[in-house]
């Protein structure tokens, strides 16, 4: 069986704007953990406080800013400041992953170079932060539909850099949403990412809902994960076509026999 971990940015809107609230109506949901995207636009004390009420656990938060790192002259010192105090907070509020996003390539660099650059920017992100207790991960994002010039539009772009880092700490994301959109196949990508996957999330495809509402076997899917190796939790990062609590319902059942 696998944890499923409510995407608070997504789900459960109608308590409000509030991280905390959504957090207790997550709960009060039958959630053991959520996931959320940057720290620096909530309220750390109300979320910090609901967390600890309701002993749900963050799994997972993103690092802003999101840039386009690999252009020529590009200043960097935001996106370590952004890493730093991301990690600060992923300290405080007990979250053990940061995600990592690539930006934009750079269209006068080959692919390679580019790649390169992200492994420099990371290693000494890796550096600056060596005693934190938190695992990196880079997520890899589909450049059909969301995210049109993103660099690590592929997994196997994630694999490689991931694999050139050199260390535990970090892995990659691995979204079952953004790989099938991509046209990958997930069972292959899974098996190529292996020992490399730190994290799972999911929506259905076409359309980004709740799974059930959109074309893929999520039966199938899941037992392709299964197969992977990976026992971690799994994010719930769609945007639901009906109301929060409704919308898991079909998920439920299957990462109850997953």
């Amino acid at each position: 069986m696998y944890q499923l971990s409510a995407n608070i940015e997504l789900l459960f809107t109608e308590a409000g704007d509030d991280a905390g609230d959504r957090v207790r109506a997550a709960a009060a949901a039958g959630f053991d953990a959520v996931e959320m995207w940057f720290s620096t636009d909530k309220d750390l004390d109300s979320l910090e406080k609901a967390l600890a009420d309701t002993g749900v656990q963050l799994t997972s938060m993103l690092a802003g800013p999101r840039m386009t790192y690999t252009y020529p002259g590009t200043d960097l010192a935001p996106f370590h400041q952004g890493l730093d105090l991301a990690v600060e907070h992923a300290r405080r509020l007990g979250c053990p992953r940061i995600v990592l996003a690539s930006g934009m390539g750079f269209p006068g660099m080959s692919r390679q170079r580019n790649h390169q650059f992200l492994v420099d920017m990371f290693g000494e992100a890796l550096e600056r932060n060596r005693g934190a207790d938190v695992d990196f991960i880079l997520e890899p994002v589909n450049s059909r539909v969301d995210h049109p010039g993103a660099l690590t539009d592929r997994t196997e772009d994630a694999v490689d850099i991931a694999r050139a880092m050199g260390t535990d700490r970090f892995g990659i994301l691995y979204d079952l949403y953004h790989s099938i959109v991509q046209g990958e196949d997930p069972a292959t990508e899974l098996a190529g990412a292996a020992g490399l996957v730190k994290y799972v999330q999911l929506a259905d495809a076409p359309g980004r809902h709740e799974p059930g509402s959109g074309d893929v076997d999520w039966p199938a899917q899941l037992a392709v994960v299964r197969a992977s190796g990976y026992d971690g939790p799994i994010g719930l990062e769609y945007f639901p076509a009906v109301e929060s609590a409704a919308s898991v319902g079909y998920i439920r059942s299957v990462a109850a026999d997953a």
